[in-house]
């Protein structure tokens, strides 16, 4: 009996501490992930582009609205796509803003003699299934990225840019439903 006292007297002490301590553990724990900052929130890459509308259209020499950005990004467009992959002749405005409404994205160049440049953009098809690489002469920069509603324009080419891109846009459907 003695002894039971005396191990009584020794353990109950000892498991107070203990579980002081670990409340204490607990509470610095939580001070600590309080004082952890805030996760960076997620910024959309390259420019919105204000959504011209998914009407469609018969031929692409069809009258409509003008389209608000080179490439365009939204708008008026045909009631079919284009072929994924790689093109090696422009593809209509009318019909490539089709294949961004259906959660596609171009990447176009606007350079002359630039095969090393062509070969680097055309490796994304490969990777990806709703891409499309085509030349669009018309454009200010050598290198733009669309997606419905989205460019990124840019003079040489940035891989982890360009990825970033198709990863954020390609699959979302941007068809209006009733």
């Amino acid at each position: 009996m003695i002894f039971i006292q005396s191990m009584r007297s020794r353990i109950f002490p000892t498991a107070i501490a203990l579980i002081i301590a670990g409340l204490i553990g607990i509470a610095g724990l939580s001070s600590v992930r309080a004082q952890a900052p805030a996760p960076k929130p997620f910024i959309p890459p390259g420019k919105e582009v204000p959504n011209l509308g998914n009407n469609h259209i018969k031929d692409a020499s069809d009258p409509h609205i003008p389209y608000n950005s080179v490439p365009p990004t939204s708008g008026p467009h045909l009631g079919y796509i284009a072929k994924w992959g790689i093109s090696k002749e422009p593809i209509a405005n009318e019909l490539q803003v089709h294949n961004l409404e259906d959660g596609g994205v171009m990447i176009q160049y606007g350079c002359k003699n630039c095969d090393l440049l062509i070969a680097q953009l055309e490796k994304f098809t490969l990777k990806y299934n709703k891409v499309i690489v085509a030349p669009y002469p018309a454009m200010k920069t050598p290198i733009a990225l669309t997606a419905w509603g989205r460019i990124d324009t840019m003079d040489q080419p940035d891989e982890a840019r360009i990825e970033r891109f198709i990863r954020a846009y390609m699959g979302i459907d941007h068809h209006v439903r009733e």
